[in-house]
């Protein structure tokens, strides 16, 4: 079984900055892809970013703004938020991709971690 745990999120005023976390936890798997959605309420879960072995992409609403990045060695991937809206109020969320011995690929979920822009 695989864990995946967001952290970082929080409160901030309109032109401010956050960094997430995300990190993949257990044994005998290869993570293929490790991006970031976010979901407000009442609205549908929406992709923010992406990081694969193809490249990072980005939603248009955080492009310019928003930086992916990961780190193979520790199962982690960041999500650097500059230049923060209210209209960025959301859980956000880690989806990970992960190829089990076997070649089995399963979806993975955190929790999620509020983030809170004021204006």
């Amino acid at each position: 079984q695989v864990r995946v745990t967001e952290s970082g999120g929080g409160l901030v005023q309109a032109g401010g900055s956050l960094r997430l976390s995300c990190v993949a936890s257990g044994r005998n798997f290869t993570i293929d892809q490790m991006n970031w959605y976010r979901q407000a309420p009442g609205t549908q879960r929406d992709m923010v970013a992406t990081c694969t072995t193809i490249g990072n992409d980005y939603a248009d609403a955080v492009k310019g703004r928003f930086t992916v990045s990961r780190d193979n060695a520790k199962n982690t991937v960041y999500l650097q938020m500059n230049s923060l809206k209210p209209g960025d109020t959301a859980v956000y969320y880690c989806y990970v991709g992960i190829y089990s011995r076997g070649g089995t690929y399963t979806d993975y979920w955190g929790q999620g971690t509020q983030v809170t822009v004021s204006s």
